[in-house]
């Protein structure tokens, strides 16, 4: 990709980002430029992923082709604020914060501008991440693909429409804690049938791992495969009838649906 990438930001999920594009080689590292707060950053920054730094919010936002937000919600306005007149017609701003709407970013920047708001979860961080992405109709169909590129690079993305955005938030954005969670208590059930509690982590974690790529590679429903592993009179309908009796898979629903309904507030 010969084009210049920005990053206002340099927190964790901007740097599974820039580390992502490196990694697939799909931009050259002199083509990034990021900016932070604080020289010590940036050092670090420059250190670990060779790119280009500074200090400068206003110099990422003239040079850049893709100008990527990574800053929290509460600094949108003011970092908006500050590079509005230095945002070029034809570059494309991409937020990556909850909460802020593609209308806000247009009505702080210019309604001509080209905005993406992009949803990464923190899996990114180790090139597993799952992006919700929610495009400009305006953006031409070559940017529309390097923007999905630029996410691809450390996972896998999908294009939502806007108002789907809440409901991705709770479905991938909030779910890795469900996850720990299960891994957490499948461990604790490891430990106390005699296994040590080290194995027994890495075990859980595994087994989580390939289940989910046994539904991601097969495209076999997921009920399909519950299915294939539960004998009949076996262990695991047992423990499968066990999880349904203490409400499993309602209490996933249903903590779904409260995320969902508590970003829809934060939104507003």
């Amino acid at each position: 990709m010969d084009k210049i990438i920005g990053f206002i930001g340099c927190g964790n999920m901007a740097k599974a980002i820039i580390g992502g594009l490196i990694k697939s080689n799909l931009i050259l590292p002199e083509k990034i430029l990021a900016s932070a707060k604080t020289k010590d950053t940036l050092e670090k920054i420059e250190k670990e992923y060779n790119i280009e730094t500074t200090l400068d919010n206003k110099e990422v936002a003239r040079v850049s082709d893709y100008l990527i937000l990574a800053v929290k919600p509460y600094m949108h306005h003011m970092i908006l604020e500050e590079i509005r007149k230095e945002v070029r017609k034809d570059t494309i701003v991409i937020t990556i914060a909850a909460g802020i709407s593609m209308d806000y970013m247009k009505q702080h920047l210019s309604k001509d501008i080209l905005v993406v708001k992009a949803m990464p979860n923190t899996p990114a961080m180790v090139g597993e991440g799952i992006t919700a992405l929610v495009l400009d109709e305006e953006i031409k169909e070559e940017a529309r693909e390097e923007i999905i590129d630029i996410f691809n690079s450390f996972g896998k993305t999908e294009i939502l429409e806007e108002n789907l955005m809440d409901g991705f938030s709770a479905l991938c954005g909030s779910s890795p804690a469900y996850v720990y969670m299960m891994i957490e208590a499948m461990a604790d059930g490891g430990v106390m049938q005699g296994i040590p509690r080290k194995q027994s982590y890495k075990m859980a974690a595994q087994a989580v791992l390939g289940a989910a790529k046994m539904v991601l590679e097969t495209g076999t429903h997921p009920g399909e495969l519950k299915d294939n592993v539960c004998s009949p009179k076996g262990t695991t309908i047992e423990a499968v009838a066990k999880l349904e009796e203490r409400g499993f898979r309602s209490s996933i629903i249903e903590a779904i649906r409260v995320c969902t309904e508590k970003s829809k507030k934060i939104s507003e």
